[in-house]
């Protein structure tokens, strides 16, 4: 009897890792756009929905980036992580689409949030205090968009939230994880150096613009993967909040970001970091997707890497290590994809 009840425990264990497997190889990836009203000013704003599929996969083209992605295609069965994305300064979420799309070809659903005010389009609340305390605010904001929509909300799992915030996301992602910004941090570096035309153009001073905000936590965000992070505003104290677990990157030939006072500083200060790994050569924009021809030509800058940096190499392994840190911090998507596919296929 005991040997019959092994059996049938070991026959099920192992057509549960045949569905997780089956999985694995069949998702493509699908994206849904989601609109929502910004926080600020409730005006539209919107983000993109990247997750797992059964459906055959395209590549879209979508504001200028050929995205191995089908738009509103079939979601794959099963209770997935959500992962918020916070893009830099004036930027936009979807250079990293090359990580957004990895993940959610591993059962994550991550959602690319375009900040208002702060992008590649608008830059109306650069440099204030509106765009500081703001930011967080609209990620906070995309999530629950998420997790009322339609579509997503049956899919994703409400308690396994992570952020991952690029450059001034990083600085989003801190704040919704508990740190405080030190307005007088910012005034002392550019005292120090003012050379730092990215960081310094107003001199450390930032607009005024809005006297009602403030730093705002969002207690369903439970890890955070910072890339080239911005924290020159976070001491020891302020981040002192910060419990959740955390996956840092940066490049220590960043030729915006003082890596000393940004990464390397948070890497000291932060009560939890995972691990943080420091990429010889790299510069700032080499956490942007791998570009294309027409990119390189278009945008140099942006796309040529120091010699011997190879940015699809980076990518590969920065991909491969998002997945193992968010499936450790926030719990496996293929485990709970595989037995919530097998439950309904019973």
């Amino acid at each position: 009897m005991m040997r019959l009840c092994a059996a049938v425990v070991l026959s099920l264990f192992s057509s549960l890792i045949s569905v997780q497997i089956s999985a694995q190889e069949l998702w493509s990836v699908g994206f849904h756009e989601l609109d929502f009203l910004d926080p600020l000013d409730s005006q539209p704003m919107h983000a993109y929905a990247f997750y797992p599929s059964t459906d055959a996969e395209q590549v879209t083209r979508v504001q200028g980036y050929r995205i191995e992605a089908t738009e509103n295609a079939k979601i794959a069965m099963g209770r997935f992580p959500l992962l918020m994305l916070s893009h830099g300064n004036t930027g936009t979420p979807l250079a990293q689409h090359d990580l957004a799309t990895s993940l959610a070809r591993q059962g994550f659903v991550v959602v690319a949030v375009f900040h208002p005010g702060d992008n590649y389009l608008d830059h109306s609340r650069l440099g204030s205090l509106s765009n500081l305390y703001g930011r967080p605010l609209q990620i906070s904001e995309a999530i629950s968009a998420a997790l009322l929509d339609p579509m997503l909300s049956p899919y994703i799992s409400a308690r396994r939230v992570g952020v991952i915030g690029y450059s001034a996301g990083g600085e989003t992602a801190l704040i919704l994880a508990g740190a405080q910004p030190d307005l007088k941090r910012l005034r002392k570096y550019c005292a120090e150096r003012p050379q730092d035309r990215d960081a310094c153009k107003t001199q450390g001073e930032l607009l005024a613009d809005r006297d009602d905000l403030h730093a705002q936590a969002d207690p369903r965000v439970g890890a955070l993967m910072l890339m080239a992070p911005l924290g020159l505003m976070f001491g020891r104290n302020t981040l002192a909040d910060v419990h959740v677990p955390v996956l840092m990157y940066s490049g220590d030939g960043d030729e915006l970001l003082a890596v000393d006072k940004n990464a390397e500083a948070l890497a000291r200060k932060l009560p939890d970091v995972s691990d943080f790994k420091l990429l010889a050569g790299a510069g700032h924009f080499v956490f942007m997707a791998p570009c294309d021809d027409e990119q390189r030509a278009t945008a140099p800058v942006l796309c040529t890497d120091a010699i011997g940096v190879d940015r699809e190499d980076i990518h590969r392994n920065l991909s491969a290590e998002a997945v193992r840190f968010f499936g450790s911090a926030l719990g496996s998507p293929l485990s709970t994809a595989g037995m919530q596919t097998a439950a309904h296929q019973e």
